[in-house]
C-alpha cells in the first residue's frame, strides 16, 4: 500500500453514529423495509457453551478462520446463511459469489441485519462487520467486489450457519 493511499484512506475515515461501539448498517438498494433488529444483552461469555471452540474465538474473540477451511466456500444451494450464534438471518444466498479468497463472500447482507464499525488491527483500516443482534464478528467488508454494488461481505465460515431453501429457520436463539 501506498504511503499516499494510506493518509488518504485515513483521512476519509467516515465518522459513524454508533450504539454500543457499531454502526448500524443500511442499504438504499434493499427492496422492503427490514423490522428493527433488537441486541442482545448477553455477556459474551455466555455464548461458550452453545458454540464450538473455533466459532467462539472468530465470534467473540475476533478471531480468522483459515482461508479455504469453510465448506460453505462450496456451498451452492439456494438458502440462508445465519449468525452461528444467535440465528439472525444475514445473508440470502443470491448473493453470494466466489471472490478466490477463500472464504465465503457476498455482495450485501439483509438489510438492517449486520453493524458496521472501523478495525485497525492491521494498522491501515478496515471495515469490520457485527451480527447486528449478538454482536458476534463475522469478517469484513471491502470495496472491491463485483458491479453494481462493488462490496465484498468476506465472511469467516464458521461464523455462519447454512439453512437450505424450503427448510424452516430455527428459532432465533437468546
Amino acid at each position: 500500500m501506498k504511503r499516499r493511499s494510506l493518509l488518504q484512506g485515513l483521512a476519509l475515515l467516515p465518522v459513524l453514529p454508533v450504539l454500543g461501539g457499531y454502526a448500524s448498517r443500511s442499504h438504499a438498494a434493499s427492496s422492503g423495509s427490514a423490522a428493527a433488529v433488537v441486541p442482545l444483552q448477553k455477556p459474551h461469555a455466555a455464548w461458550r457453551e452453545q458454540l464450538s471452540p473455533e466459532a467462539y474465538a472468530v465470534l467473540f474473540e475476533e478471531d480468522t478462520e483459515r482461508p479455504g477451511s469453510s465448506p460453505l466456500n462450496q456451498e451452492k444451494r439456494a438458502g440462508t446463511y445465519l449468525c452461528a450464534a444467535c440465528y439472525l438471518p444475514l445473508f440470502d444466498s443470491q448473493h453470494k459469489y466466489e471472490s478466490g479468497t477463500g472464504w465465503p463472500s457476498f455482495t450485501q447482507s439483509i438489510d438492517g441485519h449486520t453493524g458496521i464499525k472501523r478495525d485497525f488491527k492491521l494498522f491501515f483500516p478496515r471495515t469490520e462487520y457485527h451480527c447486528a443482534r449478538c454482536g458476534g464478528h463475522q469478517g469484513h467488508l471491502f470495496d472491491d467486489g463485483p458491479a453494481p454494488r462493488g462490496e465484498r461481505w468476506c465472511n469467516n465460515g464458521v461464523a455462519l450457519r447454512f439453512i437450505a431453501q424450503g427448510e424452516p429457520l430455527p428459532a432465533l436463539r437468546s
